[in-house]
């Protein structure tokens, strides 16, 4: 039988591992003191502060201990313990792709905030579906017509993060080479660029325009997306999709630079107004 599939990461799971990295920093401990004292075993201490593993309650207690925690952060830790593996956004066919795609739109679902800028595409919780698929073809040459089906699926589902009780606020940034490439022909943008005016109406949405006569900008060097999320004590999140492959950025130096960054291109791009104006003479001229 094939290997299951670990689960992706939580953001109640990171959370866990950043407090408890924190607590035997406090505590002036190495993994391998810790190691020493508890007779747990280095890797699975790594893997706990990692968040690539959910610790047992027991092997919890036992690191309280002997960070001489207190009562209230010992009740949240146990709380995050217990609700750690809570991933109500799965969908049977999200085990067949690929892992750190499933871990990201875990992570969008819980976000309070996206800042998204994009150098090449229109953003996928902006993307009409047509628009989506020729994308997906287009970059995923050899996939399956299932694969591109699922991807489509699980593209057009993150959307509801947009319009749910408490909406996630979407803050996205793209540079005009988006809105020229004809993804899928005249028709297929037209329907997009409509879609992303309309978008961009609603109060959870800001969306701006980098035009080509800005010249070069912080964003040429790629594309990212920077979350945060409700509760302040959540770690802030930064995903970078490479052709090396998905990464998670979490460090401060990391996030630092990647917020910075985001707020050089928001002083480059056209306002929303004017933004919305550009778009709005793109969909004209796909007539």
């Amino acid at each position: 039988m094939p290997e299951k599939r670990p689960r992706p990461p939580t953001v109640r799971l990171r959370r866990l591992a950043a407090e408890l990295r924190k607590l035997r920093a406090s505590a002036g401990l190495t993994r391998e003191d810790v190691a020493e004292r508890t007779g747990i075993n280095e890797v699975t201490l790594y893997r706990i502060e990692r968040s690539r593993t959910r610790p047992q309650k027991r092997t919890l207690i036992g690191l309280l201990d002997l960070y001489q925690a207190d009562d209230r952060r010992r009740a949240d830790l146990l709380a995050l313990q217990s609700g750690s593996n809570d991933q109500g956004w799965l969908r049977p066919y999200h085990s067949e792709l690929p892992e750190e795609y499933t871990a990201y739109i875990g992570f969008e679902a819980e976000a309070r905030t996206v800042r998204n800028y994009e150098s090449l595409f229109i953003p996928g919780l902006a993307q009409t579906e047509s628009y989506a698929r020729e994308v997906i073809k287009g970059v995923l040459p050899t996939a399956s017509q299932k694969e591109i089906t699922q991807r489509v699926q699980a593209r057009m589902e993150r959307q509801a993060v947009l319009t749910k009780e408490r909406p996630l606020q979407l803050w996205a940034i793209v540079d005009e080479a988006a809105l020229s490439r004809r993804v899928g022909g005249p028709s297929v943008m037209r329907e997009q660029v409509r879609h992303l005016l309309r978008l961009a109406e609603e109060p959870n949405v800001i969306f701006q325009v980098i035009p080509f006569d800005k010249g070069a900008h912080a964003g040429m060097t790629g594309s990212f997306v920077h979350m945060d999320f409700p509760d302040a004590d959540d770690p802030e999140l930064v995903y970078l999709d490479t052709p090396a492959g998905d990464l998670f950025l979490e460090s401060e130096p990391e996030l630092r630079r990647y917020k910075l960054m985001f707020e050089h291109l928001q002083a480059v791009a056209l306002g929303p107004n004017d933004s919305a104006d550009l778009l709005a003479k793109v969909a004209e001229s796909r007539r």
